[in-house]
């Protein structure tokens, strides 16, 4: 007996050493199977009933693995190089954590720990860097997976700012914001926050003086600056925000290609927000029949607008807004769009009816269903460089 209650002591001890967050992330996959392979390119699945990330191959469409990813996963991107996932848990402002998984090995690694950025929601990664939201904050941030630090905050005063797209060169920002009936487009302004650099110095820099040349003469420091001007994103500058009206509930969305314009779905009004970005202000009100809907995707060409609106997928042309199809597929709950790089097809998840859709977008119809788990919604595509 003495010996079962030191036993019991010491591993007391150890479990409040290492955390209840260690002892999450070192839960084994939910398969009983043995591993797969991680494919060279992979569909990444989020289950919120399950808790669970699904690395499904799409050339068969079977899931190669099952991850836990945390308390409430609703959105999911994968890094550059395709080796890693990152995955907001989200609890409507609750929980303030992104889970990070390796692909390769196919297993959690430790939670990044927002503190009070709660409500992680939205995510894209860009130049290196983990962009999100933060609903509950009313703001979004960057995460820098090399230096394992938050190293960007910016507020935007807005009710549930959702969704988030950063454009290529990082010098540019459009969120949704869904309480507020909103977007926001945040630019990168140049010179640092508080006011422009002052004049410089007669010469070239501080010489003489034992300074670096590039200080005090009105040019950013090195790590500052990349071939074309300041290295793109943050830290440093500041930022201009444009507040735009839209429709109500506006939370999906996307940005055409060469990011002139965006498409934002309002799901309360069931309308979509045509966004002329350079001239910041609706240009025009599609009375799209579309409440509900949460998602938003171009295909790669720009030509079709893909919307998840309850138990429909409905097709949009882009050129002359108005409607293809509309595609009935669950019974309703649908969620999160992707298209494939290729645009040869779209993967839509049906929440409600636990099932992730495979279209086929030459045809526009539904040609298989990928079973990976219960509440599937979050949707990313991974490809290993």
């Amino acid at each position: 007996m003495k010996i079962v209650k030191s036993f019991s002591r010491l591993l007391l001890a150890a479990v409040c050493a290492t955390g209840f967050a260690a002892l999450a992330i070192a839960q084994p996959t939910t398969s009983n199977t043995p591993k797969s392979q991680t494919p060279k390119t992979s569909l990444l699945v989020l289950s919120k009933q399950d808790h669970t990330l699904a690395i499904v191959d799409p050339a068969d469409l079977h899931v190669v693995a099952r991850i836990p990813v945390g308390d409430d996963p609703h959105e999911v991107v994968a890094s550059s190089d395709g080796r890693t996932a990152y995955v907001s848990n989200y609890g409507f402002g609750q929980f303030h954590t992104l889970a990070v998984i390796d692909l390769i090995g196919q297993q959690a690694e430790p939670l990044i720990d927002l503190g009070a950025l709660r409500g992680p929601h939205g995510l894209t990664f860009v130049h290196g860097k983990v962009w999100f939201t933060a609903e509950a904050a009313k703001a979004i941030g960057s995460y820098d997976p090399g230096a394992a630090k938050i190293d960007w905050i910016m507020g935007t005063g807005q009710n549930r700012t959702h969704m988030i797209y950063v454009f290529p060169d990082a010098q540019k920002i459009f969120t949704t914001n869904v309480s507020s009936a909103t977007v926001t487009i945040l630019e990168h302004t140049q010179g640092q926050a508080g006011g422009p650099p002052g004049p410089p110095p007669s010469g070239a820099g501080a010489q003489g003086t034992g300074a670096p040349a590039w200080q005090g003469a009105g040019v950013p420091p090195p790590g500052m600056r990349g071939p074309g001007g300041p290295t793109p994103g943050p830290p440093g500058g500041d930022w201009n925000e444009t507040v735009i009206p839209v429709g109500r509930g506006s939370e999906g969305f996307d940005v055409l290609p060469g990011g002139k314009q965006a498409w934002v779905a309002n799901a309360w009004d069931g309308t979509i927000s045509v966004i002329d970005i350079d001239a910041k202000k609706v240009t025009a009100t599609l009375q799209a029949n579309a409440r509900g809907a949460n998602r938003l995707k171009f295909t790669p060409d720009g030509k079709r607008a893909l919307v998840s609106a309850g138990a429909e997928l409905v097709v949009f042309d882009v050129a002359g807004e108005k409607e293809i199809k509309r595609i009935r597929i669950g019974n309703g709950g649908g969620g999160g769009v992707l298209v494939q790089p290729d645009g040869h097809r779209a993967y839509v998840a049906f929440s409600g009816d636990g099932f992730v859709a495979v279209i086929d977008l030459n045809a526009l119809e539904v040609v298989g269903k990928i079973d990976a788990g219960g509440t599937p919604d979050g949707l990313a595509w991974a490809v290993q460089q």
